[in-house]
């Protein structure tokens, strides 16, 4: 049995746009590699329900923005919607499924954007908000909006600002407008990047890029504001030299954390122990430069990382009783990969 994996990437050097890559489960290997769309740097993706609409950051010409890409008969994706302005794309973009909302965050710009689609693919902004300040890196010299993306309960969207050493808590009403309930003050220097939440809906895992830190948060579902629970490094105290944090995933079973570490070039694994908090189990080389995303399989037992510089994708087996990896596989060719969509 094989599962599809797909594929988003910069378009800087030899990428044409959104891959296809087969995970072979019964051989334990990847395989057949498919340009799947040609699109300028489609560094982070999305999917509806059915996998025959992906929602697409693009950057083309000196503009960016989003696209959606609609499956036609032939089984080809097709552009159905383009929108773009002037300047730097969004770095991440998250489908809500119910409302059938856009949400993107745009790291040069510091903004946070709710656009609606349909059926048909079809794209419109609806409100955006512009952070501002400053923090203390020489990296944080104004707003980095990362990630933004619902929370479990779906009543919140949970934004990080990279800039401002901030994680906001908007809420979207029905017609995409665009309010703040809460915001949490990081440690000034941290850099907050992505954030994923524990299965009990609450206790959240923050990744701090520029601190290379995991802060642990507790989520209050009733008013949308997060607290801080622990810190934890995700590189070793010997390593002195430069790293940023990139991605993480939490286990469906709510044992175990995994983080990719970019310059020590490394998976983090932690143990998820009472109250949410980690310890670590083990940094396991990712066999390639500057992992800058990865993912899960459906069953968990495979971990696959993309490598943004070396251009190589990396498998590994899951133990799922302790944690640890163990390489299948690091020289799978794919270029320029920073997002791994399932």
């Amino acid at each position: 049995m094989s599962i599809e994996l797909l594929l988003g990437s910069y378009t800087r050097r030899v990428s044409e746009g959104i891959y296809t890559v087969q995970l072979n489960n019964k051989q334990k290997q990847l395989e057949d590699l498919s340009l799947l769309a040609k699109v300028g740097s489609p560094t982070y993706l999305a999917q509806n329900k059915d996998s025959d609409i992906i929602f697409s950051i693009v950057n083309e010409e000196g503009q960016g923005g989003i696209a959606s890409l609609v499956k036609d008969e032939n089984g080809d994706y097709i552009r159905q919607s383009v929108l773009l302005s002037d300047g730097a794309s969004p770095a991440y973009i998250a489908y809500d499924e119910k409302r059938q909302f856009i949400y993107t965050s745009n790291y040069h710009k510091g903004e946070f954007a709710v656009y609606s689609t349909d059926d048909a693919g079809n794209l419109e902004l609806l409100d955006m908000v512009s952070h501002t300040g400053s923090s203390v890196h020489e990296n944080q010299t104004s707003p980095h909006v990362h990630y933004s993306d619902l929370t479990p309960d779906g009543k919140y969207i949970a934004v990080c600002d990279l800039g401002t050493d901030e994680v906001y808590t908007y809420e979207v009403n029905d017609q995409g407008k665009i309010s703040e309930k809460a915001r949490l003050k990081v440690n000034a220097g941290s850099g907050p990047r992505h954030l994923v939440f524990h299965p009990n809906g609450q206790t959240t895992y923050l990744f701090a890029e520029l601190s290379s830190e995991i802060i642990v948060l507790d989520y209050n579902p009733e008013n949308g504001e997060f607290t801080e629970a622990q810190t934890i490094s995700t590189i070793p105290e010997h390593h002195t030299d430069f790293n940023g944090g990139a991605a993480l995933r939490v286990t469906k079973d709510g044992r175990f954390l995994y983080a990719s570490n970019r310059g020590h070039d490394s998976i983090a694994v932690f143990e998820i122990e009472a109250e949410g908090h980690l310890s670590i189990i083990d940094y396991t080389p990712s066999e390639g430069e500057t992992p800058r995303d990865f993912n899960l399989d459906p069953s968990e037992r495979f971990l696959i990382v993309a490598h943004q510089n070396s251009d190589n994708l990396t498998l590994f087996e899951r133990n799922t009783e302790n944690g640890r990896l163990t390489l299948l596989e690091k020289d799978f060719f794919a270029p320029e990969i920073v997002n791994i969509e399932i």
